[in-house]
């Protein structure tokens, strides 16, 4: 059966080498045997995992959350699971989204206030971050 080299499988998985040892170390690849020149041979499996690995942190999953994303994709009969951790993903990524309005919309609110020239005492950013209220 063919097997890769970890530069080869870096290359084909769109990682580089260092995140294939990582994701080794932390348990989502598993350590592949060694070649008696002690080069490790990947299966060409692993490229398919770690592209899996990839998408899954893009969409904002954690590392303990892909690992319980491979374990259910292992076994391939529990997709009401995976359903429950990407819900739940996504609940977290609607709550980070409400609260980055919620700044965005402060930010905006001392930006528009602020006349960007002047004494830097009655600067309504610098007051809001001491915690003067001046309204």
């Amino acid at each position: 059966m063919p097997s890769l080299k970890v530069s080869q499988l870096a290359e084909h998985a769109g990682v580089g080498i260092d995140t294939v040892r990582y994701y080794e170390r932390a348990g989502l690849l598993p350590e592949p045997p060694r070649r008696p020149s002690g080069y490790r041979e990947y299966p060409l499996q692993a490229v398919q995992r770690l592209r899996f690995i990839r998408r899954a942190k893009a969409l904002g999953f954690t590392l303990d959350e892909i690992a319980g994303l491979l374990e259910l994709s292992d076994r391939r009969n529990d997709v009401k699971a995976v359903k429950r951790l990407a819900q739940r993903r996504l609940a977290e990524i609607e709550n980070k989204l409400r609260e980055l309005e919620r700044v965005r919309d402060g930010l905006r609110q001392l930006t528009d206030a602020c006349p960007g020239h002047g004494d830097a005492g009655v600067c309504p950013i610098l007051s809001a971050l001491n915690g003067e209220d001046r309204s």
